[in-house]
C-alpha cells in the first residue's frame, strides 16, 4: 500500500482499497507494460485507479493518466473511485478540480481523466504512467501515435484493459505481450469461469439470457466472437479467411481512387482504391484530424500514385458563411476536383458496401487502420429495449467507414438495386 512521503506526517495512509486475490496477483505482476483481459466485473478500473494512485506517492512529480474511450466515460466509470482512494492523501495538501477531472496530491503530483474521443488533444504531453480502459474501442492510433511516445522520455508504464470486442487492436497488443520474450511486457487473461468473483447461479441466468457470442465475450473473453452489432464484421471475418487481407501491391498501369469523409471538428478519412475488372484492391489509407485540404493535398502528392476520381461526401458543396465558398470549390483551387457521392440513405449507404466487400482486398499494413474502423463500425445499442437501433453509433470507427461507404456509392446506379428490401436484425449481429 502506498505511504505518506516522510517529512510531512509519520502516520501511514491507507487508501481505501481491498484488492480481491485476482487483483492482487495482477499489481504484484505488473511491468512496463502490460495487457489485462479480464471479463465483467472483474474490478479492472479500480485496480487501475489503484495503480495509478500509488505511483503517484511513490514518485514526486509524476504525471498520470487514465484514458477512456470517451471523456464523458471517464467521468462516469473512474472519477469517482479516484475521489475515493485519494481522499485519505488530500490531508496532506492537494486539489480536485472537477472540471477538468484531475487531482493534484501534496508531492506535485497529478492523476487526469482523459478520452481517447480527441487522441490529438493529447499530444505533447508526457506520462510516468497511463491506464488504458477497453482499448478495444479505441482509434488503434491512440497507442502507437500518441501514448507510446508520451511516455519513451520518462520510460513510464502503461497497462491496457479491458475485455475483447473480436479481433482487433486489443487482441492484437495481447498476443504480442504473451508471445515477446521482453521483459517489459506481461499479458495475463481472467475468465469468469476461473475467478469465482460472480456467483455461478448468476452466470448461468447470464448465460441463458444472453446470445452465445456475447457470453462467450463478456465473461469468458473469448477474441473470437463476433463483434455485438457490426455492421461488416462478419463479412470482413470472411475476407480474412478467404486471405483477401494481406500484401497488396500498388499497380501503377492502374488509376487510384481516393474515397473521402471530410470531417471539420472530427477526422478526416481517405482510402486508397484500384478498381481491377470486379476486384477493388484496397492499397493504402490515411486518417488525421485539425488539418485544412491543403494539407491533405499536399499528403496525395506526397504518394507515388497516379490518380483517377476522388470522391466526396454530399455536404462538401455546402458554402461557408464565413468565406462565402464551397470545399468543392477549394479543393478545386487547390487543383483537387471531386466527384461528389450521391445523397442517399445511411442505409442504403451500409447496403452498398455490403454488395462491394466480398470483391475487395486489403494491404494489412497500409490500411490497418481503415481496416479495424470497418471491423468496429456498429450499431447504437438501446439499453431500454436492449436491442440495436438501425442507427450507426458515431465514434472513431465512423470516419473510415464513412469514406468507405461514400466510394462504394460513388457509381451506385449502375452497381446496387436501391429498390430492393434491406432486412435489418436489430437484435444482435446483422
Amino acid at each position: 500500500m502506498p505511504r505518506s512521503r516522510k517529512g510531512i506526517d509519520k502516520k501511514e495512509i491507507t487508501i481505501p482499497f481491498k484488492p480481491r486475490k485476482y487483483q492482487w496477483e495482477v499489481f504484484q505482476k505488473l511491468k512496463r507494460f502490460n495487457v489485462i483481459v479480464c471479463h465483467r466485473r472483474f474490478g479492472k478500473t479500480c485496480l487501475a485507479i489503484w495503480k495509478l494512485v500509488a505511483a503517484a506517492v511513490e514518485k514526486d512529480n509524476a504525471r498520470l493518466a487514465y484514458i477512456a474511450p470517451t471523456y464523458r466515460q471517464g467521468k462516469a466509470v473512474a472519477f469517482d473511485y479516484l475521489k475515493e482512494y485519494t481522499e485519505p492523501l488530500m490531508q496532506l495538501g492537494g486539489s480536485r478540480n472537477e472540471t477538468e477531472l484531475k487531482i493534484d496530491l501534496y508531492n506535485g503530483s497529478r492523476i487526469q481523466i482523459f478520452g481517447a474521443d480527441n487522441p490529438d488533444a493529447l499530444r505533447g504531453l508526457g506520462f510516468d504512467g497511463v491506464v488504458m480502459d477497453e482499448f478495444a474501442l479505441m482509434s488503434p492510433r491512440t497507442w502507437t501515435e500518441i501514448i507510446r511516445p508520451a511516455v519513451s522520455d520518462k520510460l513510464g508504464f502503461v497497462i491496457f484493459i479491458g475485455t475483447p470486442m473480436g479481433h482487433n487492436q486489443f487482441w492484437e497488443v495481447f498476443d504480442f505481450a504473451k508471445r515477446t520474450d521482453s521483459k517489459d511486457w506481461y499479458g495475463c487473461m481472467y475468465r469468469s469461469s476461473d475467478t469465482n468473483v460472480i456467483p455461478d447461479w448468476e452466470l448461468e441466468d447470464a448465460k441463458r439470457t444472453m446470445p452465445d457470442s456475447q457470453f462467450e465475450q463478456e465473461y469468458e473473453c473469448s477474441f473470437n466472437a463476433a463483434v455485438q452489432g457490426s455492421y461488416y464484421g462478419a463479412l470482413m471475418e470472411q475476407a480474412e479467411k478467404q486471405k483477401r487481407i494481406g500484401d497488396i501491391p500498388y499497380d501503377p498501369t492502374v488509376d487510384v481512387e481516393t474515397w473521402w469523409d471530410l470531417g471539420i471538428g472530427d477526422s478526416t478519412a481517405i482510402w486508397f482504391a484500384q478498381r481491377v475488372n470486379n476486384e477493388v484492391r484496397l492499397i493504402d489509407y490515411y486518417e488525421t484530424n485539425g488539418e485544412s485540404l491543403a494539407y491533405y493535398v499536399s499528403k496525395l502528392n506526397e504518394k507515388p500514385y497516379n490518380y483517377g476520381a476522388h470522391i466526396a461526401p454530399h455536404d462538401i458543396v455546402t458554402r461557408e458563411l464565413g468565406t462565402g465558398k464551397s470545399r468543392l470549390e477549394v479543393a478545386a483551387e487547390l487543383g483537387l476536383n471531386f466527384e461528389v457521392a450521391p445523397k442517399l440513405e445511411v442505409e442504403h449507404g451500409i447496403e452498398s458496401v455490403r454488395n462491394t466487400l466480398p470483391n475487395c482486398w486489403f494491404d494489412r499494413i497500409r490500411c490497418k487502420q481503415g481496416i479495424e474502423a470497418l471491423k468496429q463500425y456498429k450499431k447504437v445499442f438501446d439499453d431500454k429495449n436492449q436491442v440495436f437501433k438501425n442507427k450507426p453509433h458515431h465514434n472513431w470507427a465512423s470516419h473510415g467507414s464513412d469514406a468507405f461507404r461514400y466510394g462504394c456509392v460513388g457509381e451506385a446506379p449502375e452497381r446496387t438495386d436501391w429498390a430492393k428490401d434491406i432486412n435489418v436484425d436489430t437484435r444482435y449481429i446483422i
